[in-house]
């Protein structure tokens, strides 16, 4: 039925529509390029996977993460903060550039060898936070592709991180479930030995090399789905590695190096303003806790990968405080979208899952466009100058290019990137009025209090990882302030409110 009425709703409808912006685009940059009032070094903590409900600070009661839970006490606690997709390529695109990634057909999850999905002419955060004067850095998880196609790891590879504003990389090429399993520095692989070089392929296997299907005796780690090619340290990946024995990552240290990296990385550039892009990979598969953590959480591999997460964060903040630079640096924490069990391997992330919640409460998951695809833990510390508090404003990953850019006075304002340094800062209670979230190159849409999800052809669980998907042939509309868990459908019984909201989701889809 609602699908014959909302043609005509759409036709004759006399509701004018809201203008898109938020209510704090004008204010003056914050900060000044003075001795009095420095800017701030900047850090983003971006962790892969980890869900709204998956901390202490956001109610958990199984798992305790108190350093994270110390950001979240000592500055703004947002309970409306989003990743711009519900899967991580989409995701870290929109928070670098500034732009909305169903915008760009090929922003999708990426094999190990795509090419680079930022083109090096774009506008990116890295390039905008350069123009005042800062100095530039990822270490971790990178999964936006490299080189142009085709690319030869045995040499430096380009473009990499680096030719998109970045002015050092040490980086994980896509995931840590996928080949090449080895660290990139600059657009080098890190200990290569030229005389065995490494070879990548995601379509066919090399000669005589074991995978998990082949040779399923030499894996530690039992695969599910999906990851069942090249084994490496006992685990089956996605796609197929030859060479650069030398060069492979012990998984088990992954997070104690890249927390190494970061940790080098303060103290070599602390005399001059920098941006610290910390991308983790936890808690996504494979979960590979370093023998300090396992048994932990009692939650097996991913609860103890959320504990040596928490951990590591701890140590980082640490750090920035022995080298005297804590109190003059804005920390923004959050996840590339939301949680997941079963994604690819056999670890007891749901057999042991007892009574923790992911979710924290909302429907959906990773992959979904229902609310814990997109809503995730979002926290923004800067010691002595936020003022601790809870904050119900919508923001969005993708508006830190025109926030941030503000806080040093750069005026962005070329991409779809909102100014929202005010709510960041927790000194103004709204953030964006509207916000089109995306799931598998599917979108909705959050205005208010309200989500708006479309009609989409497809399968409404996606089985291999036990969520439900959103996608469905009726329209859904749910007041997520009084159903934060998406459980009354009110598409039936609200008209007047489901033909606005497809009025405004259509006008900003333009």
């Amino acid at each position: 039925m609602i699908k014959k009425i909302i043609p005509v709703l759409i036709f004759t409808a006399t509701l004018m529509f809201t203008a898109v912006s938020c209510k704090s685009n004008t204010q003056k940059p914050v900060v000044k390029d003075d001795v009095e009032n420095p800017k701030p070094n900047i850090v983003i903590i971006y962790l892969d996977d980890l869900g709204y409900g998956d901390l202490s600070c956001y109610g958990a009661t199984e798992l305790q993460t108190p350093n994270i839970d110390a950001l979240a006490n000592g500055g703004v606690k947002f309970t409306n903060g989003y990743a711009s997709s519900a899967t991580c390529t989409p995701s870290r695109y929109a928070l670098l550039t500034g732009m909305y990634p169903w915008k760009n057909k090929d922003a999708k999850i990426l094999p190990g060898d795509a090419p680079l999905l930022i083109s090096t002419k774009q506008t990116t955060l890295p390039k905008t936070l350069a123009k005042a004067g800062y100095q530039t850095a990822i270490i971790g998880k990178w999964h936006l592709g490299l080189g142009s196609g085709n690319v030869d790891w045995n040499t430096t590879i380009k473009p990499s991180p680096n030719e998109v504003g970045f002015d050092e990389s040490y980086i994980l090429a896509a995931t840590q479930d996928r080949v090449p399993t080895v660290y990139i520095e600059n657009g080098d692989v890190v200990n290569l030995d030229k005389n065995d070089p490494i070879e990548v392929n995601y379509k066919k296997n090399f000669e005589g090399e074991p995978t998990a299907k082949t040779n399923p005796e030499l894996t530690t780690m039992k695969w599910h789905h999906g990851h069942n090619n090249s084994i490496v340290n006992g685990i089956p990946r996605i796609g197929y590695m030859k060479g650069g024995e030398a060069a492979k990552w012990s998984d088990i240290d992954m997070a104690d190096h890249f927390l190494g990296k970061a940790q080098n990385y303060v103290k070599t550039h602390k005399e001059n303003p920098f941006f610290l892009y910390y991308a983790m990979q936890q808690p996504h598969v494979p979960r590979t806790p370093h023998p300090r953590f396992v048994g932990k959480s009692g939650m097996g591999p991913r609860g103890d990968v959320i504990l040596e997460a928490d951990w590591c964060i701890g140590e980082f903040i640490k750090t920035l405080a022995e080298e005297g630079v804590l109190e003059n640096t804005l920390i923004v924490f959050s996840s590339d979208n939301g949680p997941v069990l079963n994604d690819g391997y056999y670890d007891d992330a749901v057999e042991k899952l007892g009574s923790h919640d992911p979710k924290g409460g909302l429907r959906g998951g990773k992959y979904s466009l229902f609310e814990a695809g997109t809503r995730v833990p979002f926290i923004t510390y800067w010691k002595n100058h936020i003022k601790p508090n809870v904050s119900d404003a919508i923001v969005c990953q993708m508006d830190l290019m025109a926030s941030l850019g503000n806080l040093v006075g750069v005026d962005e304002n070329t991409t779809d990137s909102k100014n929202l340094l005010r709510a960041l800062l927790g000194e103004a209670e709204h953030g964006r009025e509207h916000l089109i979230i995306e799931a598998k190159s599917n979108t909705a849409l959050r205005s208010g209090d309200w989500i708006l999800i479309p009609p989409y052809k497809g399968a409404s669980m996606n089985k291999k990882v036990g969520t439900e998907t959103g996608v469905s042939l009726e329209y859904k509309l749910f007041n997520v302030l009084k159903d934060k868990g998406q459980k009354n459908n009110l598409a039936e019984v609200n008209l007047q409110k489901l033909q606005e909201l497809i009025q405004v989701f259509e006008k900003l889809k333009q």
